[in-house]
Order: C-alpha cells, then structure tokens, then sequence
C-alpha cells in the first residue's frame, strides 16, 4: 500500500486528536485507497500481511471508524457491510449505486436532489439510504456480451 494512504489516515487520526493504532491506521489506509466500498473480509486481506491484525481487531476498527465518522457503513443486499472512508464519504445525504450482480457499491455524487420522506405524526427520522440497483459496467458488458453468443430459440 502506498505510504501516501497511510500518511493521509495518520494525519487525519492526528488532527482529530484520538489514540493512533497500527490497526486504526492500516485499516483507514485501505479504505482510503479503496475505489469502491469494501467488505470486512476484502479490508482484512489487503492488509493480512500486517501482524498482531486480526479479523476481530478489524471489525472493531471498522465499527470505530464508522462510529466515529472515518467511514461510513452501507448495507447490501447479500447481507455484507461494506465500508468507505469519510474522505469518498458526503457530509450530506448521498446515494449509492449496487452492482446486482457482482455487489460493487459505489456513491453516487450526481444526484439531483437527496430523498425527501415523511414520516408519521411522532416519529423522528434519522437518516435516509438511498440505493440505485443495477449492473455496473464490467458486469453490463458480460451481460450483453452473453446476450449477443446466446443461441438464438427457434419460434414455434
């Protein structure tokens, strides 16, 4: 990993002040580094090679991180977090876009207008997900890729 990503998430660790961990800091320079949302296994491997890391110590870090406002947490349909850092993050409402296919999560910086919802007489809203579905690009060139050398059905 280049030092520039850990560079960047030691600074930031610093200037807010917290207590700077080796695993706070490889944890936050994955995510930094990371083009897209990542799951807890994908952060662990790319830093696997890091000793006294674990995968609990890293679901710690990722919670904190997430808690603390490093990252952000985004659900998927397969029932996987993934997690990107604050830096790919928006301070306002923001939407994602999830690969059907392969999971690919990605946020969406080009969105008109964040949701606007109401809710009933005496609830309190907190937060609003919003989640396009589709195939992203590697996965909507496979798709059509397989479309075009299907054998065709013969009509009856």
């Amino acid at each position: 990993m280049p030092a520039t990503f850990k560079d960047a998430a030691e600074a930031m660790l610093s200037r807010a002040r917290v207590r700077l961990t080796r695993a706070r800091i490889e944890v936050l320079a994955v995510l930094l580094g990371a083009e897209r949302a990542l799951t807890h296994h994908e952060v662990e491997s790319r830093i696997a090679r890091s000793p006294g890391i674990d995968r609990v110590t890293v679901y710690r870090v990722l919670d904190w991180l997430s808690r603390e406002g490093y990252a952000h947490k985004i659900a998927g349909d397969d029932r996987v977090w993934r997690y990107n850092a604050a830096e790919h993050a928006h301070e306002q409402a923001h939407a994602h876009f999830q690969c059907a296919r392969c999971g690919t999560v990605i946020c969406l910086e080009d969105v008109d207008e964040p949701a606007r919802v109401r809710v009933p007489r005496g609830f309190v809203l907190h937060k609003v997900v919003l989640t396009a579905k589709g195939f992203c690009a590697t996965c909507a060139h496979a798709d059509a890729a397989a479309r075009r050398h299907a054998p065709r059905r013969a009509a009856r």
